[in-house]
């Protein structure tokens, strides 16, 4: 299954991947790191522990602290798929993601990101 193999890649080979996307459009890895510890609710220490022991996506979200509970609020197309409509959760979570991350990318306040 397709899923199966994104589900498998590690948090470490796509994080760097965010944060070159961002900068290219003018943004900052602290601002990515701000998105994802505000989805996940892992510290900027635990988000270094993911990366540094290769987590993969799988399991990092399922070991993230506390996904934000304004989640449903992250709505839009990414890869042609409405985020709201994915069925799959893990799938849905990851797609949040980068959700999020398509919005630093295009220059969007943060504080509109984070449904603040």
């Amino acid at each position: 299954m397709k899923n199966e193999r994104v589900y498998k890649m590690t948090f470490a080979s796509v994080y760097p991947l965010y944060i070159q996307k961002a900068e290219r459009k003018g943004r900052t890895k602290s601002e990515v790191d701000t998105v994802i510890t505000w989805l996940t609710g892992y510290t900027p220490q635990g988000l270094q522990a993911q990366i540094d022991n290769a987590t993969s996506l799988e399991s990092f979200f399922a070991q993230a602290p506390q996904m934000n509970p304004n989640t449903d609020k992250i709505t839009g197309v990414v890869c042609g798929v409405r985020v709201e409509q994915i069925e799959d959760p893990l799938m849905q979570k990851i797609r949040w993601l980068d959700k999020l991350i398509d919005e630093l990318a295009k220059g969007k306040a943060l504080e509109k990101i984070l449904r603040a």
